[in-house]
């Protein structure tokens, strides 16, 4: 999935203002802060390591050469806008720790600006938004700093990961050749095996058919522009709570009118467009845990209807049928079955998956955090997701709360998508259009 063009970061863009009865903290001591707290999170002390002969995917090690310096940096622009560009469109040096957090400690307008990326294949959006948390306090004033007794264990050598990674995939075979053996003693698991199957049937149904042409898949380059909107969370409410919806069915719906509108200002046919909408698939204990845990629905994005409460209602209805059918579960019990799979199919199935004919875009809700937090005193007022593009993929709309403020994020290809920005005013028109419905 990951290209020259397509970097797999997942990220953010946030604004925090300083405290008002003491100096706004400096770089130095925002890069000790965000160092004394990765003893929270051991993924970010670790790289990964290639196996040899390409028998396994690469395997997560601690990386003894670890600098926060590699990983936390200052940025030169007191623009955060400029900011985000710059760090979104470079791809992670996968040699070390495969994140970076960039740092404006004096914003134009006198805040502190914090950009961060991780690689997807390290973290999901919810577990990006956790890690950014973990580096905040619910105080102005941080508790005293924990001591780090993190050392790093010895690298594993060839031979050892060659036969890490035989034992895992015997290890697999075997749960898979007991699984008959177990259906058979259990007839419970045969049914309950039966409803998996429906369930990943109807994934698969919706996940195969192909995406209709768009401009939104035009070939990509490495540059990105993340475009931001923001609105009072009680507005999204709004329209939530007068037609029953979810925060998500609202957000799909301003999705869906702000694309209209922006295809109808390039003149181009206002169509359904296939939206992949993740999900989070973690338990109820899941909090906290960093990773790539999420699953995936599909559906049309109804860009053809005029009317924004007939749109809301048509999302409301196709992601009710999608979680009534179980097709999170399935996707996930299909992407599990994948990884039984050669690394040959397991790639070839990646790439087909992410193509620009499998989906148009990426419409992501993540879920931010309710309380007001601090990083040093300096209060967190916007916050702005970025959800990766995969080639042929131009467009990715996320968005994330926090306190009682609502954020869009518009990651775009600056070249193919030149004018993103006008996506995200569209977008919060769109919201406006339901607003002027609730009455």
């Amino acid at each position: 999935m990951e290209s020259p063009t397509a970097h797999m970061h997942v990220g953010w863009a946030a604004a925090l203002a300083p405290p008002p009865d003491r100096r706004a903290p400096c770089f130095t001591e925002l890069r000790d802060h965000i160092g004394g707290r990765l003893d929270r999170a051991p993924r970010y002390r670790q790289r990964l390591a290639e196996v040899p002969l390409g028998v396994s995917d690469p395997v997560w090690v601690d990386d003894s050469d670890f600098d926060i310096a590699h990983h936390v940096r200052r940025a030169r622009s007191g623009n955060l806008r400029d900011v985000a560009d710059s760090a979104m469109s470079t791809p992670l040096d996968r040699s070390r720790a495969l994140w970076e957090l960039w740092i404006a400690d004096r914003l134009e307008d006198g805040r502190v600006g914090l950009v961060g990326k991780a690689h997807h294949c390290m973290v999901d959006g919810l577990a990006a938004v956790e890690f950014a948390t973990l580096l905040l306090d619910p105080s102005p004033e941080p508790p005293p700093p924990a001591p780090d007794a993190w050392c790093p264990s010895d690298p594993p050598g060839d031979l050892q990961l060659v036969a890490e990674a035989a034992t895992d995939r015997l290890r697999r075979t075997a749960r898979l050749a007991r699984a008959p053996l177990e259906l058979v003693r259990s007839p419970g698991r045969l049914l309950g095996l039966l409803g998996t199957g429906v369930r990943a049937a109807r994934a698969a149904r919706h996940s195969f058919a192909p995406a209709p042409p768009s401009v939104l898949n035009a070939p990509i380059s490495p540059g990105r522009h993340l475009a931001q909107q923001q609105r009072p969370l009680a507005e999204v409410r709004e329209v939530k709570d007068r037609y029953r919806a979810s925060v998500n069915d609202v957000v799909l719906a301003a999705a869906a009118g702000g694309v209209r509108r922006f295809l109808q200002r390039r003149r181009q046919d206002p169509i359904p467009l296939k939206a992949m909408v993740p999900v989070s698939v973690r338990g109820g204990d899941g909090a906290g845990e960093l990773g790539n845990r999420i699953s995936f629905v599909f559906i049309d994005l109804p860009c053809d209807e005029p009317r924004p409460v007939a749109r809301l209602r048509r999302v409301k209805s196709a992601m009710g049928a999608r979680k009534e059918g179980g097709e999170p579960e399935g996707a996930q019990t299909v992407l599990d079955a994948i990884e039984y799979a050669p690394l040959t199919v397991q790639h070839a199935v990646s790439h087909a998956a992410a193509s620009g004919r499998a989906f148009n875009l990426v419409v992501s809700n993540i879920p931010g955090p309710r309380e007001r937090l601090y990083m040093l005193g300096c209060e967190l007022e916007e916050v702005y997701p970025v959800v990766p593009l995969a080639d042929r993929h131009a467009v990715s709309i996320g968005f994330t709360t926090t306190g009682e403020q609502a954020f869009f994020g518009v990651y775009a290809d600056r070249e193919s998508v030149p004018d993103s920005d006008e996506l995200a005013v569209a977008i919060g028109d769109s919201l406006d259009e339901l607003r002027a419905t609730v009455g």
